[in-house]
């Protein structure tokens, strides 16, 4: 029996209770929001609640996504790489193991594990892991939900404003929910609901809570917005420096890292026309505007836990789903007001440069930029540390391991008759003393874009047919000097490593003539 086990075990013989004898477990998953993106991560955005749950708890440096949303939803609530739980790309069926785009009968979710082991468990927020296609909160294990298929909107007057309680589809002026209703306090709300059917069931629980924020459609009350206009002139070189700046004072990234420099497509602001510059402005101060009001959520829903009582002994992961996003281009997009629902505002490439400080590139690569995301842990009857780093390497399918070492529950070999996958993660518990986490490797690959992560080791490649690249995390973890050339077998051996474990993983066969290759090419 490990150490928190034993605490647990001592805990439950106190207490007397069975909710007692396990932790509670929040996991919350944000959407599009770059490594940068907090104050505790060094983002001039006001984040109090979020900085507050690292003050008292843990941030990771080095911890990681898949870079691209669905992905990452179902690596999260899996413990396997997505591939293997067959969603590889997004929610359409591509008829290859990897990707028929639901999550399949190989793989278990959180709700499916700790069901079993006397857990209520709960999901708000956006799903995206194949409800088209039939593949439900309700279906995988949770005893209750509400929530969006696959996320798009913020307001009930948008376009694509659908919401389903339980599994049902409800009206968006359902009496059930609050009026004028805003997504980040609505997940929030009834999360805490579902809590109190826990408490009132006494039964330990499980929420995991998936904000679209801040994904687009960038949308936020208009004043939420006001308080963030004329704040973003410096331009984004200004607030990426500021916040690199702001990152080596604090300590969480290395001296030796240099920041990445302004891409190609980005114009440098002193060249961007006055009235351009106003409307960047505006756009940043809308991204802001839903970042801050996503932390304001994240508040509630900590204040309802520490009235409830049950604050210090709930588990608290907080991450994001992918680095920041370049979609639309340098430009951006501001189409309508983005205090309603209906508009299109996306921040572009030129925002998404300060988001994702002190890295290069963004969502769907995976360089750093797009796979590098904040992790707070907070738990205070389980982690005795305060506001300090960790710096150990983790990735999200690690979230299934942990919370089945702290719970006790029992990861199945079967499960309604099918044989499941084993775990491919490995627990943070040793991380929140500081210890080791022992593994192989950490394993990447989107839309051809592919990784290997050994040790200090990354082994990197931008597209399908792009060449590798291999870079020293410990001293140059910004990508900016490539050692593929100068260490050729070096990059030679951890590309076979990742063609074993694509080949393994589902990985290939891929969608596309090349990628649909059974046996890869193994890269020269």
């Amino acid at each position: 029996m490990n150490t928190l086990r034993l605490f647990l075990a001592l805990l439950a013989f106190g207490a007397g209770a069975n909710a007692a004898t396990k932790p509670n477990v929040v996991v919350i998953l944000v959407d599009d929001m770059g490594f940068s993106d907090l104050g505790c991560y060094g983002s001039e955005i006001p984040t109090p609640n979020l900085d507050a749950l690292a003050k008292n708890g843990l941030r990771f440096t080095q911890f990681y996504n898949t870079a691209r949303c669905c992905p990452t939803r179902a690596a999260l609530l899996t413990g396997v790489y997505s591939h293997q739980a067959g969603v590889g790309h997004m929610v359409e069926n591509q008829k290859l193991p990897g990707y028929v785009g639901h999550l399949n009968d190989s793989c278990v979710t959180m709700a499916e594990v700790l069901k079993p082991a006397g857990y209520f468990t709960a999901m708000t927020g956006k799903w995206h892991v194949g409800q088209n296609q039939g593949v439900t909160p309700k279906s995988r294990g949770f005893d209750r939900s509400l929530n969006a298929a696959a996320g798009g909107f913020y307001f009930a007057d948008a376009p694509r404003a659908e919401l389903f309680l339980n599994g049902e589809q409800i009206a968006n002026d359902d009496p059930r929910l609050p009026k004028d209703w805003y997504t980040s306090d609505l997940w929030t709300t009834f999360g805490l609901k579902f809590i109190d059917e826990a408490i009132a069931a006494k039964k330990p629980f499980y929420l995991h809570l998936c904000h679209n924020a801040p994904h687009f459609p960038l949308q936020a009350p208009k004043a939420d917005i006001e308080k963030f206009l004329g704040k973003y002139q410096l331009g984004w070189e200004e607030v990426r420096a500021r916040r690199y700046a702001r990152q080596l004072e604090m300590g969480l990234i290395d001296k030796q890292w240099a920041s990445s420099p302004l891409p190609a497509a980005v114009k440098a602001w002193k060249n961007v026309p006055a009235d351009e510059q106003k409307r960047f402005d505006h756009l940043m101060a809308t991204y802001a505007a839903v970042v801050n009001h996503m932390d304001k959520s994240i508040g509630d829903l900590v204040d309802g836990l520490k009235q409830r009582g049950v604050l210090d002994n709930t588990l608290i992961l907080f991450m994001s789903d992918n680095g920041g996003n370049a979609e639309s281009g340098a430009n951006g997009r501001t189409e309508g007001d983005p205090s309603t629902g209906k508009s299109q505002w996306y921040c572009g490439e030129s925002w998404a440069y300060a988001e994702n400080t002190p890295f290069r590139l963004y969502k769907h690569f995976n360089h750093e930029g797009g796979v590098s995301t904040p992790l707070i842990a907070h738990w205070p009857a389980g982690i005795a540390a305060k506001d300090e780093f960790r710096r150990q390497p983790g990735h999200l399918i690690d979230v299934m391991a942990t919370v089945v070492d702290v719970s006790g529950a029992t990861y199945p070999k079967e499960f309604n008759g099918k044989p499941i996958l084993p775990m491919e993660g490995r627990s943070l518990v040793p991380a929140f003393t500081d210890q080791p986490i022992e593994r192989e490797a950490i394993y990447w690959e989107h839309e051809g874009n592919a990784a290997v992560r050994v040790g200090d080791l990354k082994l990197v490649r931008q597209g399908r047919n792009g060449a590798w690249e291999l870079y020293d995390m410990k001293v140059d973890r910004t990508e900016l000097h490539d050692l593929a050339k100068s260490q050729p077998e070096k990059a030679k051996e951890l590309a076979a490593l990742w063609h074993a474990w694509a080949e393994r993983a589902h990985v290939l066969p891929a969608p596309g003539a090349e990628g649909g290759k059974k046996k890869a090419k193994k890269n020269k």
